[in-house]
């Protein structure tokens, strides 16, 4: 019998497709749903589909039923589906690939196929190019310029990992990783080290006299969909949920140059090696070589620069950015660490669409060594977050009122808001309102693909707004599946140096924005930021560490985020804009 060794990923992408075809073909709902529960379910799941499929336990995965069973069942031993082999002959698979445009369902891409035989996304480009959409029901000449804003868009997008999935798959692999003996060390090196927005594959390294136990380790690891590559210094993997990874074995006296030469960047490495040049040495991820062959062993990575005569250079600020020259000048900021943050001032409860009460919210906040906190609950016109009512303005300062009471002076409790930015660029609640509120978000949501020059207007308006405070995620981009608006940033950073407003680095790694070279642009111009976490649940006020990242990317120091401050100055900053 012949096995295939599908990857849940690919697993979830062959469900995902009969989905989306069941949809296109106008199928009932309940088919269309259990397609999708099974592809969310095999995506997420964290052990091995495969090995599940093989102890005949495949029913017991949620969102597996006797079904889907049956069909993973078949792939596994015949490397194909008859299913959708079937479905094929009837709806072009290369439909689906129109569903990658952002705001197109299923109902339009099955439309543009029915009425103008378009089975595929360059197909669907040149129809829109020629004008033909926009004469089709539900369409117009507006329509069709948004789909085809969207079809560029496309372009833009990566295959890399977002930094929210691949860190949480590396914690859990260092960890397993640290428990072998005689492992002295075990860090992530790469895109993940410098904290990108996204990463590649894995890039880990690991301090240690003996690799062979390590290696024997990581090989076997029950994530491991295959092996790809096992040597004594270096093994890859691919993982059941598609990432990839490297592992490095390096003796623990020559582990601060691996490490560093493991970080990267590129570009960061060329200039060191510059430096190094320049004292006679060479440098590589070995050791220090000297022109008469003999090695300067650097155990820790603190080393390698002291060598080089430059201070320590953080990994998140190793872009080639200019930050070699700036160590070489003095000049280093001195890079916000996660212990500065003193408030969380971007937070949701059960009035809008947080999960607990303002008293646990605040208790969590507390718990996790904040001074204040600001309970930043939607306004109404975001239907889908069941926003905080004007009526209900009053009950909710007499929900923080009591919460305040029963938490005494361990932490203070803001009534705040994060209002919408509306789609004509009003703002959600009126003045008179804004003004009753300690703080004030104001945060775009709909309407993102509206034109440059409109939107950035509506980003103007709300900035020029006395009671607006924050402006919250700027663009309000999704990564990696929602590009953010596009907005003049010159002519936004300009109004927020008139205004004094501050800019939200949001830390949902979802968002990470301001990104951080907008966050530079922002500092460099004397505009204030602000770090938090949008948190609708306790466990999100963790995820506080993505956002000072994204921040010490931006060369940001912690005087200029406002939640870095005592609370005394952070209210009195607030007094003074309202």
């Amino acid at each position: 019998m012949t096995q295939n060794k599908f990857s849940n990923q690919d697993l979830a992408g062959i469900f995902q497709t009969i989905a989306n075809l069941l949809e296109i073909k106008g199928e009932v709902i309940y088919k269309i749903l259990a397609y999708r529960k099974a592809a969310d379910s095999l995506r997420d799941y964290g052990g091995s589909v495969y090995d599940v499929w093989q102890e005949g336990n495949l029913t017991d995965i949620p969102g597996v039923g006797k079904a889907i069973a049956e069909k993973i069942d078949e792939l596994y031993k015949t490397g194909h589906l008859e299913f959708l082999d079937k479905l094929s002959q009837e709806i072009p698979p290369s439909l689906t690939e129109m569903l990658e445009v952002p705001d197109l369902g299923p109902k339009k891409v099955a439309l543009f196929w029915k009425e103008l035989d378009i089975t595929d996304l360059a197909g669907l480009e040149a129809a829109a190019r020629k004008g033909e959409l926009q004469n089709l029901p539900g369409m117009g000449a507006k329509s069709e310029a948004k789909v085809l804003a969207g079809i560029e868009s496309l372009s833009r997008r990566t295959e890399r990992t977002p930094l929210w999935k691949a860190w949480p798959v590396a914690e859990d692999l260092l960890g397993k990783i640290k428990q072998v003996p005689g492992v002295e060390r075990a860090v992530a090196g790469g895109s993940l080290r410098r904290m990108r927005e996204t990463v590649g594959d894995l890039d880990l390294l690991v301090a240690a006299e003996n690799s062979s136990q390590v290696m024997d380790t990581f090989t076997s690891l029950p994530e491991v969909l295959r092996v790809t590559g096992k040597g004594k210094t270096k093994s890859s993997v691919e993982f059941n949920n598609g990432l990839r990874a490297q592992l490095w074995v390096h003796p623990p006296d020559r582990f601060g140059t691996a490490l560093q030469y493991a970080s990267g960047s590129k570009g960061h490495n060329v200039r060191l090696r510059e430096l190094a040049l320049k004292r006679g040495l060479s440098l590589s991820e070995h050791a220090f070589t000297r022109q008469d062959g003999s090695e300067i062993l650097c155990a820790d990575e603190e080393q390698v620069y002291e060598i080089l005569g430059i201070p320590w250079i953080p990994p998140e600020a190793r872009e080639d950015r200019g930050e070699v020259q700036a160590a070489l000048d003095g000049v280093l900021p001195e890079f916000i660490e996660l212990s500065d943050i003193l408030s969380e001032l971007h937070t949701h409860s059960t009035w809008s669409d947080g999960k607990v009460s303002i008293l646990d919210m605040a208790r969590a906040a507390r718990d996790r060594g904040y001074k204040v906190i600001a309970v930043t609950d939607h306004s109404p016109s975001l239907g889908i977050t069941q926003g905080l009512k004007i009526k209900d303005i009053r009950s909710q300062r007499e929900e923080i009122a009591a919460a305040q009471e029963a938490l005494g002076d361990s932490i203070l409790i803001l009534q705040g808001s994060e209002v919408e930015i509306k789609a004509d660029g009003s703002l959600d609640y009126p003045d008179q309102v804004l003004a009753e509120f300690d703080i004030v978000f104001a945060s775009l949501h709909v309407s993102l693909r509206q034109p440059r020059e409109q939107v950035t207007q509506r980003m103007i308006n709300a900035i020029q707004n006395p009671n607006v405070d924050v402006i919250g995620h700027p663009t309000g981009r999704l990564i990696p599946d929602r590009e953010g608006a596009d907005l003049d940033m010159e002519a936004v950073f300009a109004a927020a140096t008139q205004s004094g407003v501050a800019m939200e680095i949001s830390a949902h790694p979802e968002r990470l924005d301001l990104n951080d070279i907008h966050a530079r642009q922002a500092i460099e111009m004397g505009i204030p930021l602000s770090i938090n976490t949008d948190a609708h649940s306790p466990g999100e006020l963790d995820l506080m560490h993505f956002g000072v990242a994204t921040a010490r990317r931006g060369w940001v120091e912690a005087r200029q985020v406002i939640n870095t401050w005592e609370p005394e100055k952070l209210l009195s900053w607030l007094r003074n804009r309202g």
